[in-house]
């Protein structure tokens, strides 16, 4: 699984819970707050794509994500 199609799950998950934003407004620049995702949205959108992806990860690795890019490098370490 390449990073490339981790982070179109992700984005995915994003519209999903954030249906309001257009995709090229997803990046791996940005962050889920950026984007207007309050706390509840975020782990939403961490565990449907981690449910999609067939991943388990450690809750307290999450600590190191700061933006989509860096969530999309931990999933991939994990896939």
């Amino acid at each position: 699984m390449t990073n490339a199609e981790i982070f179109e799950t992700v984005k995915q998950n994003v519209l999903r819970v954030l249906p309001d934003l257009r995709p090229g407004d997803v990046t791996t620049e940005g962050t889920l707050t950026d984007l207007g995702a309050n706390s509840v949205d975020r782990a939403d959108v961490v565990t449907m794509s981690m449910e999609d992806l067939g991943l388990t990860v450690p809750v307290s690795e999450f600590q190191e994500v700061h933006d989509i890019r860096s969530l999309v490098d931990l999933l991939a370490r994990h896939a």
